[in-house]
């Protein structure tokens, strides 16, 4: 590839000005690091850190800046069609733009924001100590963070995938697809997938290995059981995209036909593969939602959970019944009667353990003493708005019905009724609750309570004018269309409906900048009256969670406790083993970006150089002796006191 063609993205002007502030940013970030003489700090606290909170607050860092990544493409598309004939984009922009949108959000924000929230709370909440394998959990953070790095490279180097989220097949192969973008894709997906499977297998190992003395499985918080049951998920479906993307990366790069359609490939190979995964996706940065709005929704109605055993059996059903409902996908691309109707049925059977949670979400706040927190108000917007979401899934799930309304925008209005009240509502609803966790003070209320105002009534402006226009025809994917067709208006009035979104995720970026400058330090570390172990330790937790490791004899331990005046922290403090801090994942994930990188423009030998300092790092892992530290008893009891604020 010549250097033209390398960089011919640039000649886009605002791929040009995203260059330049790219640029700009990481000037800014490294004259401040060294101004402050702050590179020393930053290595030891946070790149070379294995304390599984710093790791949950990076997650969430990096699926903030990917939020707003993907907002922007949005805002992009929503402004294309905002009026006929528009020439903001032209269609090979438009296809990247669409086509990383649904990248970011999914894999890059979604799915760090939720991992990020599962890193921080779980051990707290099973009154662990750390995760099962520290580096392990280290390893996949950075590995994710080199997917999203060299995805979001592509935009100015060598340009973005183009064939949609999907990447379906023949669209994105080599005769259709000619640019190196799907080669992004594929090694920039695999890297963060590889992440995200070792985190499965880290947080399936900590839940069942290392839950509190008495904490059986059938006494653990909600949201330890819809993460359990994440993880589970994530370990059986996600093999399935690396197998995928290994394939299509011999498709596009070494000449094989896996996905051809001749020489005895198969295009709807690539299809069953990536639903395989791709459904269960849904439900995994779903079920962790669900399990966050039981959290919230449990504290401040004041009351315990309706139907514990239901809910927790409800997210079994649906986490078994979303590995067989992938076709649903595709009723249009030739299945029978038979194999439609089967997957027909298996999706409409996902409304009924859906429906169960919603009940039980209702009935616990039934005679409750409702405090409307920010936490809350995402709770409660969620239930309406998912439920719009749930009975247009429905209506989806008939395959007949579907002929009509799959290629339409109507599909796109589901899609995100579903997905952003049941994740984004949910991790935002996660990020206010657990603030205080993490650095030991609250978030704005007033500016909390009004970025949601803004994000729930902006997403019903901006999406439900799209189920409209689906129904009057108007297809999925259109980068224009012409005066006479009337989609004008509504497609104006979403775009109206996305500006106000814009104003509400800025909102929650300034709420941190406000709350950081100004809201006391000295709060209390149970700052919600919370139920579970998590709000027992100080806020900000210390490095070993707890000094003591709680006891636990029943459901919502902590809450109990509290009424009955018991200390559940009270007892012998003894010194704690903890791993020690190691650079190793951050520099090996490095490596993994380069060989990857230059595996894009098929730079074969320099990738296979770069794989050798991966390697280099596995070996002098496999003979290194490093067996962790110990705390003292001393500095555990000073640590104590100076978090209890004693004199």
């Amino acid at each position: 590839m010549s250097m033209e063609e390398l960089f011919h993205p640039m000649q886009e002007p605002m791929i040009l000005a995203a260059a330049i502030s790219i640029v700009v940013g990481a000037v800014v970030i490294v004259a401040g690091l060294t101004y402050f003489k702050k590179w020393g700090y930053f290595y030891k606290n946070w790149l070379s850190t294995v304390d599984h909170k710093k790791i949950g607050i990076m997650y969430i860092a990096v699926a903030l800046l990917m939020l707003f990544r993907g907002g922007i493409d949005a805002l992009l598309m929503r402004a294309q069609t905002a009026v006929p004939d528009n020439g903001l984009l032209d269609a090979q922009h438009y296809n990247e733009i669409f086509t990383t949108h649904g990248l970011l959000m999914i894999l890059f924000m979604a799915m760090p924001f939720v991992i990020g929230l599962m890193n921080i709370v779980i051990p707290l909440q099973i009154g662990a100590r750390d995760v099962a394998f520290p580096r392990l959990n280290a390893v996949s953070f950075w590995l994710f963070a080199a997917g999203a790095g060299l995805l979001n490279l592509s935009f100015i180097i060598g340009g973005s995938p183009d064939a949609g989220w999907t990447a379906y097949f023949p669209l994105a192969s080599t005769d259709f697809s000619p640019t190196v973008g799907n080669n992004y894709y594929s090694l920039a997906l695999q890297l963060s997938g590889i992440g995200t499977l070792m985190t499965g297998v880290n947080f399936i190992t900590t839940i069942i290995k290392m839950r509190a003395p008495g904490m059986t499985l059938m006494k653990m918080p909600m949201f330890s059981w819809s993460i359990l049951i994440t993880n589970i998920i994530i370990v059986f479906a996600f093999p399935v995209l690396t197998v995928a993307l290994a394939l299509m990366m011999f498709d596009r790069q070494f000449g094989t036909k896996f996905f051809a359609m001749q020489d005895g490939g198969m295009d709807m190979l690539w299809a069953n593969l990536f639903w395989v995964w791709g459904h269960p996706e849904v439900y995994i940065v779903i079920l962790p939602a669900f399990g966050i709005f039981s959290e919230i929704i449990a504290t401040f109605a004041r009351k315990n959970l309706y139907g514990y055993k239901s809910m927790v059996m409800s997210m079994v059903v649906i986490s078994l019944l979303s590995f067989v409902v992938w076709a649903h996908h595709f009723y249009t691309m030739g299945h029978g009667v038979m194999v439609n109707s089967v997957f027909s049925i298996t999706t409409m059977a996902i409304a009924v353990p859906t429906g169960v949670k919603i009940f039980n979400w209702l009935l616990t706040m039934r005679h409750g003493k409702i405090q409307f927190t920010t936490p809350m108000l995402y709770a409660l917007g969620f239930i309406p708005i998912f439920t719009i979401g749930g009975v247009t899934g429905v209506m989806l799930a008939m395959a007949s019905a579907d002929y009509q309304y799959h290629n339409t925008m109507f599909l796109v209005a589901h899609f995100h009724y579903v997905l952003i009240p049941g994740t984004v509502f949910g991790v935002l609803a996660g990020y206010h609750y657990w603030w205080p966790k993490m650095f030991g003070f609250r978030l704005n209320e007033k500016l909390g309570k009004a970025g949601f105002w803004f994000i729930a009534i902006s997403f019903n402006v901006t999406f439900f004018p799209l189920f409209i226009l689906g129904l009057d025809g108007y297809a999925r994917r259109m980068y224009t269309y012409s005066e006479s067709t009337g989609y004008g208006p509504l497609n104006m009035l979403s775009f109206v409906g996305a500006l106000g979104l814009a104003v509400g995720f800025a909102l929650i970026v300034y709420n941190i900048y406000y709350s950081w400058k100004h809201m006391p330090r000295n709060e209390k570390a149970d700052v919600w009256d919370g139920r579970t172990l998590e709000w027992a330790t100080h806020s900000p937790v210390p490095e070993y969670n707890f000094a003591v490791v709680p006891t636990v004899t029943r459901l919502d331990e902590f809450w109990f406790a509290k009424k009955e005046g018991r200390d559940i922290t009270a007892g012998t403090i003894e010194k704690i083993h903890m791993p020690n801090n190691t650079g190793t994942p951050f520099w090996m994930s490095g490596f993994f970006f380069l060989a990857a990188f230059f595996a894009v423009f098929n730079l074969w030998i320099p990738a296979i150089i770069s794989m050798l300092g991966v390697f280099g790092f596995m070996i002098h892992r496999s003979f290194e002796k490093d067996h962790g530290r110990y705390i003292s008893v001393e500095e555990v009891m000073a640590t104590e006191k100076n978090l209890r604020g004693d004199k």
